[in-house]
């Protein structure tokens, strides 16, 4: 069994990184597989430094609970691509020469204390700690201006060129 190709770190070059060129105002663009299924495309940052994002998404239907609150399944998936995010924002993060690296999650908690109702929501998220390859990320979600949830996420920084799969 062969090796899965290693993308190449410039997304100009490698249209498998085509969902990171976006301009400052969006996180991601379209081909981003989570991405996609979150619509973040569609979502608007509200304010980015570095290690730090807001960020303004809506709720889809489809990721709704029979209730009409975002089924809380799929909160990990908007902690992880958010936190992913933070620890690239800042101005290099919409510029393509800029290489991306690899990031992995290796922990994740999550505390829920409202429903998560839309149409819309704002997503804080910012590095709280970086030491060597790893770095500890806090996220937050709004309604209203509401805490609704709480997330801490860590996330290893990968060497390029390991082979994927190797952290």
């Amino acid at each position: 069994m062969s090796e899965p190709p290693s993308p190449s770190a410039d997304p100009a070059a490698d249209p498998r990184w085509s969902f990171a060129l976006v301009g400052p105002d969006r996180l991601v663009g379209r081909g981003h597989p989570a991405g996609d299924y979150l619509e973040a495309y569609e979502w608007t940052v509200l304010e980015e430094s570095e290690g730090f994002l807001r960020v303004e998404a809506h709720l889809p239907d489809h990721l709704l609970n029979p209730r009409g609150q975002l089924f809380g399944g799929f909160t990990p998936t908007y902690v992880d691509l958010v936190a992913l995010f933070t620890v690239r924002a800042g101005p290099g993060r919409i510029d393509p020469s800029v290489p991306r690296g690899w990031l992995a999650t290796t922990n994740m908690r999550i505390d829920y204390f409202e429903p998560i109702l839309g149409p819309t929501f704002v997503m804080e998220s910012r590095i709280e700690k970086s030491r060597g390859r790893m770095v500890f990320v806090a996220t937050r979600f709004l309604v209203d201006g509401e805490l609704a949830v709480h997330a801490l996420t860590t996330m290893q920084r990968i060497a390029d060129p390991n082979p994927l799969g190797d952290a």
